[in-house]
């Protein structure tokens, strides 16, 4: 059975946040033909950042002085792709007020931004001496710009697909 509220009740049980006029405004403002340019993007430093753990892993398992340089340009790459990617999206972020009124984008914001540090200093650290990079400290960093790449990776997702961000039309009204 419906539970019944008064109209205070049903005052104090709304959501300030949903009741905002903007909420429903997501719809990406920095796409190509209406496809989200951030979406797209940070497909390339998510796979790149676990190339390089996986560069690291078959370095370690081989010994082969192919893979350090391998893990060389993927950190580089990495970090270079997902400075584009972060900046498409810091300017959705910005513009769009369904976006920023949002605290789950601003999580993700914040876990970007710890990401892309992550992915500057494993390609610093490889970048004087590939091979002697590796072990220990390069293998530890690509596996903890692994993991943050997943965690990362899942609020993102959670935003596209939880709260259609980036992916729904304006409706006018």
């Amino acid at each position: 059975m419906r539970q019944k509220y008064s109209w205070k009740q049903r005052r104090r049980l709304t959501d300030p946040i949903e009741e905002h006029v903007a909420f429903d405004q997501t719809e990406s403002k920095i796409a190509l033909a209406g496809h989200p340019l951030h979406a797209m993007m940070v497909a390339f430093p998510i796979a790149l950042a676990f190339s390089v753990f996986g560069a690291d892993a078959f370095y370690w398992l081989t010994g082969d002085e192919f893979w350090p340089r391998v893990a060389l340009w993927a950190a580089g790459f990495a970090f270079g792709m997902g400075v584009l990617a972060g900046v498409t999206g810091t300017f959705e972020l910005l513009m769009v007020s369904g976006i920023r009124i949002r605290s789950a984008s601003w999580t993700h914001f914040v876990l970007a931004v710890m990401l892309l540090s992550l992915l500057g200093l494993n390609w610093g650290f490889r970048l004087g001496d590939p091979v002697g990079a590796v072990l220990p400290w390069g293998a530890l960093i690509s596996v903890l710009a692994a993991v943050m790449t997943g965690i990362t990776g899942w609020h993102g997702g959670k935003l596209v697909f939880d709260y259609r961000i980036g992916t729904q039309r304006e409706t006018g009204g």
